[in-house]
């Protein structure tokens, strides 16, 4: 029985280290080329427009406070040929000044419709059910590229009474689906003279030769040539009609790309701290400790006898402690997989708003082999 379950444990053992050879054997996941890359050219292009919205159930600007929003409406009633008498001081609260903003999508037609989204510039306190009137959008080049005007869809909810007031998501915000028609369409070259750039989203030397290496293998040698860790050239087919056909097959290509640098992104404003899995850890020893300094002002009144002219002086008196938690020093493991990077770090008991102090002194040491960027 006992040579019997000996040599089930074996087996087992033996299983086990095949399907860790096999897993360290097996090769990156291979990616589309679409994923990594883009072709030069073919991008978005935001557009923004002033405009006006109306129909709010008196939730619109303050017109007193916010003098553009009834400038706005005057010039829009004269283009209309409705005069408004000089001295007139209107008082609106069903209209609210507004930004549009939207992005052309690359290869757009004039006649196609596209998403527009609305915010608030002056003091609305609710753009719900609002109408956004004909607002022209323009571009970069003072040119109007769509027209936008309809129903705003907003997803949220509000109520107030008497000082009190329940709010649920942002009420002065939110969208226009098909809000905006193409008026002008805007040229995205692709494949002039006789070749187009790939830039790829992360700059890598090494992607871009196998990308390129890739694309050969595919359409022969001599197509593709990596010009830098971002760039590849590729030769284009001379009849516009086949480009079509050949970027398909192009951005369907596998491409298994290098591994990313080791790096930690820190946000100094949230305390938030995100790692890679390249990140890797050294032996090493850490002490931290919090400080704190406390200071509590209370006022002591000083009152004069009476009858002695003197005034009641309020002088303030402060106490000040500093507490200083003790930090034992505690020893950090280094490890072979972000699963131990993060045991090591999670054995000091730090809050993530002291582990990025620790991170930045264990890069200054030499003991995190990562990249820290601060955002």
């Amino acid at each position: 029985m006992i040579s019997m379950l000996r040599a089930i444990s074996r087996t087992l053992a033996l299983a086990l280290l095949a399907l860790t050879v096999l897993a360290l054997l097996t090769p990156a996941r291979a990616e589309r080329l679409r994923e990594l890359a883009s072709v030069q050219g073919v991008r978005d292009n935001p557009v923004i427009g002033y405009g006006l919205m109306v129909g709010l159930d008196g939730t619109g600007d303050q017109t007193m406070q916010t003098p553009f929003t009834t400038q706005s409406l005057t010039n829009m009633l004269a283009q209309l040929g409705v005069t408004i008498p000089a001295g007139v001081n209107m008082q609106l609260k069903n209209v609210a000044a507004v930004m549009v903003t939207a992005t052309l999508p690359p290869f757009v037609r004039p006649g196609q419709s596209i998403d527009v989204t609305v915010s608030s510039m002056g003091n609305a306190k609710s753009l719900r059910g609002g109408t956004l009137l004909m607002t022209p959008l323009k571009g970069a080049d003072g040119q109007v590229y769509a027209i936008a005007q309809g129903n705003m869809v907003v997803g949220g909810a509000g109520a107030s009474a008497n000082g009190s007031k329940v709010q649920i998501n942002q009420l002065s915000s939110g969208r226009i689906p098909n809000g905006a028609l193409v008026e002008r369409a805007l040229e995205a070259p692709v494949g002039g003279e006789g070749a187009f750039t790939l830039e790829l989203n992360r700059s890598d030397f090494g992607t871009a030769q196998r990308a390129a290496e890739a694309i050969n293998r595919q359409f022969g040698a001599g197509i593709a040539d990596a010009m830098d860790a971002r760039v590849v050239r590729v030769r284009a087919p001379d009849a516009a009609a086949e480009r079509v056909a050949f970027l398909a097959r192009l951005e369907s290509i596998e491409v298994t790309p290098t591994q990313a640098p080791a790096r930690v992104v820190i946000n100094a404003r949230t305390g938030s701290v995100v790692m890679n899995q390249a990140v890797r850890v050294s032996d090493c020893a850490v002490a931290h400790g919090s400080l704190s300094v406390v200071i509590n002002t209370a006022p002591v009144i000083s009152q004069p006898a009476p009858f002695s002219e003197g005034r009641t002086v309020v002088a303030p008196t402060s106490e000040i402690s500093v507490n200083q938690a003790g930090g034992a020093l505690q020893v950090v493991r280094g490890g072979a997989s972000l699963a131990d990077v993060v045991k090591g770090l999670n054995s000091l008991g730090a809050n993530p708003q002291d582990l990025v102090s620790i991170l930045q002194a264990m890069k200054t040491a030499g003991a995190l082999r990562a990249e820290l960027e601060i955002i």
